[in-house]
């Protein structure tokens, strides 16, 4: 059991030795910008936290071997482990000094660009404003087309509703006139039913006139021109 667990220890010490080397290449490598560069090296800080945790671990259980030939090849192993800590602390520190170095070549680089830069983005933004200018103009100019048509629409619908109304008050009157018409026809009628030849006559005056008067109507609504 104990075996297994020193060479549990040694794969995680071997791990974390390959996870720091990546990330010393990635170091070396960094151009910026400065926060990218801090948590690189928040990475390999906590990186070297573990390894150097993982080899005190080894170490103690190299100490605890019954067999004195097994203690020193596992104390061997773990002094070999903090050479190639103490090596990938070296390359860190000099990878750290060359991405510095490259940020710092940048951001001078960039100092002496920025008045070509600012011209330009002057320029740009000139360019821009016009551009949003004139758009806003456009628009402007088709919301007005477009409530201007809508206006006159509107003008045409309250022609057209006004004129609708005014053809149902007149049919309304007529209609009022004709049943006045009607009534009247029914009191002549009572009134002289008695006589048979005076109510035929006033009937058939009736109905001639409640005719004429639905024809007068008929006529005017189909052909209103004549």
């Amino acid at each position: 059991m104990a075996d297994v667990h020193v060479r549990v220890c040694e794969q995680e010490i071997i791990k974390y030795d390959l996870e720091i080397k990546a990330l010393i290449q990635d170091i070396s490598e960094c151009i910026g910008p400065q926060n990218e560069l801090t948590e690189l090296n928040s990475k390999v800080k906590e990186r070297f936290s573990r390894l150097r945790q993982r080899i005190q671990d080894l170490e103690q259980m190299a100490k605890e071997q019954d067999k004195e030939s097994d203690k020193m090849v596992f104390l061997k192993e773990v002094e070999g482990h903090r050479k190639q800590m103490l090596s990938n602390q070296t390359a860190w520190r000099k990878a750290n000094l060359a991405s510095n170095l490259a940020i710092d070549r940048l951001e001078k680089e960039d100092l002496l660009n920025i008045g070509g830069t600012a011209a330009r983005q002057r320029k740009l933004t000139k360019e821009s404003l016009a551009q949003t200018s004139s758009d806003i103009t456009e628009s402007l100019m088709s919301i007005s087309r477009m409530m201007s048509q809508q206006v006159k629409q509107s003008e045409e619908t309250i022609s057209t509703l006004s004129t609708s109304s005014r053809t149902v008050l007149e049919t309304n009157e007529e209609f009022k006139a004709m049943t006045g018409t009607i009534q009247l026809g029914r009191k002549l009628i009572t009134k002289y039913n008695r006589r048979e030849l005076t109510d035929k006559l006033l009937i058939f005056l009736a109905l001639a006139l409640f005719l004429a008067t639905v024809l007068y109507i008929l006529k005017k609504r189909l052909f209103p021109f004549l």
